[in-house]
């Protein structure tokens, strides 16, 4: 398979067909408080009550499937520092294979500890993307695993584009649809699905400002990568793939980048209003609609609420 080939929008729909008994088909909320504090119409895809606590679940489990029907796979890996993890090793277990997982030394406690729960080992690594994949390609030669990317992957980009597909059969006649990026999975999978069915949709991507690689890499038409990203959205850190780049580039209307205290509040917000607790990276949507307020004015509005893995210490550190 070409290392650039996209999913269409029939392999989405039949990812969703072969994940369709494993995944949450996870709800869809809105509030009136926030549809008068932003003046626009949102309804929140809630992937925070997805599997495994994020949209991930979706990808990882598609991936495995695929993997599994063409060949005898006994053991997967990756590295991730949170979400990816998690998923691949739900999904593993539930498929009753062995998950691998290099992990930074440095990723959230309550991820670490659901990649525990779920089964998998964890092989620790210096919280360097370099460390990361030198790591990887050690288990690799010694295990025989088969790698599992969390993004550069036609069957985890069309798992993810499922989330979108799945909305989009609740959602009537929006005007927009927003998803978090990181290393434009999700992003992907969902502009894909939504150009293919309504073209007339506008697609956004939003990104914190201090981890702003993938609106510079669409801005200049070439990929930037991630250096030393600062932000507390941790899963939004990854550099954009050949792949999920052209993807964005072709699919995607525009990228929004957000300030720390943007998604602080957002986050907050969502906690406050709609009693729903929403990891950093999954609020950097709902960052972008309240910082570009007369954008989104009176315009039906998408969501996708990425996920809901929050350290217990995040809050009592005083963010929120």
């Amino acid at each position: 398979m070409q290392q650039q080939q996209l999913p269409s929008l029939k392999d989405i729909q039949d990812a969703y067909k072969r994940i369709g008994k494993m995944i949450n088909h996870t709800p869809v909320f809105t509030s009136r408080s926030l549809n008068q504090i932003t003046g626009a119409f949102l309804y929140f895809k809630c992937e925070n009550f997805q599997r495994s606590g994020a949209f991930k679940f979706r990808g990882a489990c598609h991936a495995i499937s695929q993997l599994l029907a063409t060949q005898p796979v006994k053991t997967v890996a990756t590295h991730s520092s949170g979400n990816h993890a998690g998923a691949l090793a739900l999904a593993a277990k539930l498929h009753d294979i062995k998950c691998i997982v290099v992990m930074p030394s440095n990723s959230p406690k309550i991820k670490i500890d659901a990649v525990r729960e779920y089964g998998a080992r964890i092989v620790f690594c210096a919280p360097t993307l370099q460390a990361r994949e030198t790591e990887l390609e050690r288990v690799l030669e010694q295990t025989g695993a088969a790698f599992v990317h969390p993004y550069n992957n036609f069957d985890v980009i069309a798992g993810q584009g499922t989330a979108a597909l799945e909305f989009l059969k609740e959602l009537k006649d929006p005007d927009c649809i927003i998803a978090p990026i990181g290393g434009g999975g999700l992003l992907s999978g969902t502009a894909i699905t939504t150009k293919s069915l309504y073209p007339g949709i506008t697609v956004y991507g939003a990104e914190p400002k201090g981890a702003d690689d993938a609106c510079r890499s669409f801005k200049e038409k070439r990929i930037i990568p991630s250096v030393n990203p600062k932000t507390m959205a941790d899963g939004l850190l990854t550099s954009l793939s050949e792949r999920t780049f052209k993807a964005l580039t072709t699919f995607v209307d525009d990228i929004f980048t957000v300030s720390e205290e943007g998604i602080l509040q957002a986050m907050q917000l969502l906690w406050q209003r709609m009693k729903i607790i929403v990891e950093p990276s999954g609020c950097v949507p709902l960052a972008a609609v309240l910082e570009h307020i007369e954008l989104f004015s009176k315009r039906k509005t998408g969501i996708i609420l990425s996920g809901g893995n929050v350290d217990p210490e995040f809050f009592s550190g005083g963010h929120a």
